[in-house]
């Protein structure tokens, strides 16, 4: 009871100056009780505690006793580090599992240091000597985790202090090794900065995975691929393919699918040229068993020579033990060189198509004839709106109008073809054929057009130019016109994008040491785009010719070519950085902010966003401030809910550059997410003073809003009408009006089935798209670049594939109201009569009583014409209510008022059933489920993309969907002339326009 009536420490502090060590053990044994009320008092005798504590005659258990007590006492005096260190004097005293703020806040401190000191020994070669007292508190609380069963816990700290042992005995331990797994996978994605660290975290994760009784092969092969290993890749592909089990088979399949996902073209050739080829075996004409088996898979002729000259020839045939494995890998190879999905995604965009063809004839009508920028912008709004989807109607029913472009004008409009046929690999050529250069000296075209449809080439190749790199070489090589060099120069570096090719490189190289202006700034563009993420030596000869070049187009193609090759290499890039952003030249200081921007892309680095922070206020030169906000974009993709908040400043800058570079930063970084606060901070810059902020922010809102329906958030539609304004207001100034053009294409690009998606579904960054859009936000300086934008566009469908790698039908749910995210409904022409006739009044009753009588007399034509004509006007949309009422204004908007409220009175579903392929947009992911008894299963639950199904009832007969593929790939005759290729094109088109309306009597 004495004990706890003290009322001072002055007792018992007396008690230490006593020559009698039990009165000593005594007096620090009950301040050791007191001391969180008493510490004031206690502080006062600290240095006559110290002095026990470091007394080497006193038994160890007081000064353990003594440390412990310093260090509360220090810990109340706000002194972390000296209470630290005392603590670790205190060995087992200091109680890892007390469940005291003293204990919370000391181990934390003990971590911090322990993971500062671990980094900073592996960061900096030299050698950190560690407290092993300070490492064994660690330890101590990473086994108290694991033995508590927070496994989370201990893998967090195990990855803070890099210690990849206790990291896999958590790991190792958990009660759930999968789920672990996938956890420790995302925190190293999201919170380990340094990337060899990283890679290292991924080796080990690895091999964890691959001790597993059933090892997840999806998530190996994805950190392969971080990993940079093809080897390791295509093993594990090989043995699922070679199993005899089905099943395997189709996940082979699915991880190859996943892998094409992340646009990694260099690795996924590597892992497709390293599976191993069927064995062969020699057929010879002695065994007579094998010859009749021959006679079923070889053409007879060669059997038969094999029976007549056993001795010379030597019919190799596929191992029958080796067959499936042939057949599956034939497959696996499609899907790794990319065609099969290019293939699948050009179906699915063709069938889907719901683009506005009259919101393009609104900008052309309101377009003025002489402003060549807004002509051109709706060149490329159609381009963006149709990507993809093979779609050319708008520029085949305005030929004469298309023909006013002249120059780059002309290079820009047939590029535009390219985004339209993006990924019709097979006619590619052949679409282009009329405008590529003929052979012989400079062909009979204009070289812009020429050159144009060579950068076409690349746009429909992107990523995947096996197929069409050699003819853009050749054509490089065999002109010397700067125009046409520029396109071969563009389409080069997107068809062989980070193939680091030397050949080509060397071709390019050329191309820039002519010191042509226009030639030379697409040559640093194409290197880049060709080194893309290989950090090579080679950026050090760019920047060498970058100082000696006198073209300012030059510098800066160079500048982002350098920015390019070192695309995610983080750490490893830094010292190039450094270089750049301390030029004195700011078009090289603006390349280093695109080093900066793709080096560190999508890992949110603190240091990166404080560097650019820093050149976006106190840089001198206004592009290099611009730039260094953008760059943010960037940066942050991977963690878009911040960068409204990190920019939200700059956005009131000031200077209109750095308001602009706010925009685009939001734009990039938050594109097809929709979200509120991007929007809001938009939302004033779209109508900023400054013409060139208007127009930055009506291209970055339309990124932020593309696939947002109006059902989910009510601004969709007031920023569709105030684009719509924008666009029909003849005095608003050019620079807007084409960000306004160029909008209305991105909000309903690829035919309003494509989102604008910086990571993959693995959380892998898709290189194409970031680079896409990183050569987009040039177009400051050079329109044509524009259509970059089309390489970052993505499909937001789910299509899923059987085992043959068909499309079957398959229904699935969407648990959400379909309003929330259906297409925009298609806008309609104006009617001007209607508003004339507002004013005179119209008793419903005569109203409906003049319908009756029409639609009476309707009825009785009607059944005197055909009923199939009958059957095109209801199928067109147009019910039979509403037919007597076109001929007659006043009883046509009763109709329409009497059909609305009949809809509106019925209650909205509250879910949707989506049939394969169907259209998936990003917000609808979430509400994605599988009907019960359904007769395919996914092999991975994923709520879009390519997904494989597993076939539950094989033996029934299969409905395929998704055969309708463009008629320019059914007929391979397209492309001989241009003529052909005209009517088969429009005649595709025609299939979605509806019925002509039938015969009617106008009256003014």
């Amino acid at each position: 009871m004495a004990a706890a009536m003290v009322s001072s420490a002055g007792g018992l502090l007396a008690m230490l100056n006593e020559p009698q060590p039990s009165l000593k053990h005594h007096a620090l044994s009950h301040l050791n009780n007191l001391v969180d009320r008493f510490w004031p008092e206690i502080s006062t005798s600290v240095p006559i505690i110290e002095s026990l504590y470091e007394d080497e005659d006193f038994d160890l258990h007081q000064r353990q006793l003594a440390a412990l007590l310093v260090s509360k006492v220090f810990y109340y005096l706000g002194e972390l580090n000296d209470s630290l260190s005392y603590a670790l004097g205190a060995g087992s005293l200091f109680d890892v599992s007390e469940d005291t703020d003293y204990v919370h806040t000391l181990l934390a401190k003990a971590i911090d240091e322990y993971a500062i000191l671990r980094s900073k020994a592996v960061e900096s070669s030299e050698m950190v000597d560690i407290d092993p007292r300070l490492e064994a508190i660690v330890e101590r609380m990473l086994g108290k985790c694991i033995t508590d069963g927070k496994y989370q816990q201990a893998m967090g700290i195990a990855l803070e202090c890099r210690r990849l042992d206790k990291l896999e005995e958590a790991i190792t331990k958990s009660d759930n090794v999968e789920g672990t797994l996938t956890y420790c996978i995302n925190v190293s994605h999201s919170f380990v900065n340094r990337r060899e660290y990283r890679h290292e975290v991924l080796t080990l994760l690895v091999e964890v995975y691959q001790k597993l009784p059933s090892p997840d092969y999806l998530s190996i092969c994805q950190c392969l691929m971080f990993l940079d290993e093809p080897q390791g890749v295509a093993t594990i592909l090989e043995k699922l393919l070679r199993s005899d089990s089905k099943d395997d088979a189709l996940l082979a399949l699915q991880i190859a699918f996943d892998l094409v996902e992340n646009e990694h073209q260099a690795f996924l050739l590597n892992v497709r040229d390293r599976l191993p080829t069927p064995k062969t075996r020699p057929v010879e004409a002695a065994q007579a068993v094998e010859t009749t088996a021959t006679t079923n898979e070889n053409p007879s002729g060669d059997v038969q020579m094999a029976e007549e000259t056993p001795a010379q020839t030597i019919v190799h045939e596929i191992d029958p033990v080796d067959a499936t494995y042939a057949e599956r890998l034939t497959k696996i190879k499609g899907i790794l060189s990319g065609e099969t999905s290019i293939q699948l995604t050009l179906q699915f965009l063709y069938s889907h198509n719901k683009s506005d063809l009259l919101i393009l004839k609104t900008i052309k009508q309101s377009v003025e004839m002489r402003n060549s920028v807004c002509h051109s912008a709706t060149i490329y709004a159609n381009a963006i709106m149709h990507a993809g989807t093979t779609v050319d109607t708008f520029l085949r029913e305005n030929l004469d109008w298309l023909s006013r472009a002249t120059n780059w004008a002309k290079f820009s409009a047939t590029a535009g073809l390219g985004v339209i046929h993006r990924g019709h690999l097979q006619q590619g050529r052949s679409l282009m054929a009329p405008y590529l250069p003929q052979g012989g000296a400079g062909g009979g075209g204009s070289p812009y057009s020429e050159g144009g449809a060579l950068y076409a080439l690349g746009l429909i190749h992107a990523n995947h130019g096996e197929g069409i790199k050699q003819f853009l070489r050749d054509s490089l090589r065999s002109t010397n016109v700067e125009v046409i060099q520029h396109g071969a120069c563009l389409g080069l570096g997107l068809s062989a994008l980070g193939t680091a090719d030397e050949e080509i490189y060397d071709d390019v190289k050329s191309v820039l040491y002519t010191d042509s202006a226009v030639a030379g700034e697409a040559a640093g563009i194409s290197m880049g785009l060709l080194l893309v993420g290989t950090a090579t030596e080679k950026a050090s000869e760019m920047l060498a010719y970058a100082h000696e070049t006198q073209h300012e187009k030059i510098i800066r193609g160079l500048a982002l070519g350098i920015a390019l090759t070192v695309y995610g290499r983080e750490e490893g890039a830094d010292t190039l950085i450094e270089q750049m952003t301390r030029d004195q030249d700011p078009i090289i200081r603006y390349g280093g902010m695109y080093a900066l921007a793709l080096a560190y892309c999508g890992t949110a680095n603190n240091k990166a966003i404080r560097q650019l922070l820093h050149f976006a206020v106190s840089d001198v030169s206004d592009d290099v401030r611009r730039t260094a906000v953008l760059a943010l974009g960037f940066v942050l993709y991977s963690d878009p809910e911040q960068t409204p908040r990190i920019v939200s400043l700059l956005s009131e800058s000031y200077n209109p550059h750095v308001r602009y570079g706010a925009a685009l930063a939001v734009g990039i970084s938050c594109a097809g997410t929709g979200l509120s606060e991007a929007i809001s901070l938009l939302e004033p810059l779209t109508s900023d003073v400054v013409d060139f902020v208007r127009q930055g922010a009506l291209i970055s809102m339309a990124m932020v809003m593309v696939q947002i329906s109006e059902a989910s958030d009510s601004r969709v539609g007031a920023f569709r009408r105030q684009l719509e304004k924008i666009i029909l207001d003849k005095h608003e100034d050019t620079m807007s009006k084409m960000g306004a053009i160029l909008a209305s294409g991105i909000l309903d690009a690829g035919g309003r089935n494509v989102t604008i998606r910086l990571l993959s579904k693995t959380k892998h960054d898709k290189v194409t798209a970031v680079i896409g859009l990183a050569v987009f936000s040039q177009f400051w300086y050079w329109y044509p670049l524009i259509y970059f934008i089309s390489l970052a566009f993505s499909p937001t469908a789910f299509i899923g594939l059987n085992y043959d790698l068909k499309v079957p039908k398959f229904e699935f749910m969407s648990h959400a109201k379909p309003s929330l995210f259906e297409y925009p409904k298609p806008t309609t022409v104006p009617t001007s009569n209607t508003a004339a006739k507002l004013p005179t009044a119209v008793l419903s009753t005569s109203v409906k009583a003049k319908a009756r009588a029409k639609k009476e007399a309707e009825q009785k034509a009607n059944a005197e014409k055909a009923s199939g004509a009958e059957k095109s006007v209801s199928e067109s949309g147009s019910g039979k209510g509403k037919e007597p009422a076109d001929k007659e204004g006043d009883s046509m908007q009763v109709d329409s008022t009497a059909t609305v409220e009949k809809k509106a009175a019925e209650p909205e579903t509250a879910f949707e059933i989506l049939v394969n392929p169907a259209r998936v947009v990003p917000a609808q992911e979430k509400y994605i489920k599988l009907l019960e008894d359904s007769r395919y299963v996914p092999v991975k639950l994923t709520p879009s993309g390519f997904v494989l199904l597993k076939d539950l009832r094989e033996h029934e007969p299969e409905v395929l969907s998704l055969t309708d593929a463009p008629t320019s790939t059914a007929s391979p005759a397209t492309g001989a002339a241009a003529a052909t290729q005209g009517t088969t094109a429009s005649a595709m088109a025609v299939d979605d326009e509806p019925q002509p309306p039938q015969a009617f009597e106008y009256a003014s």
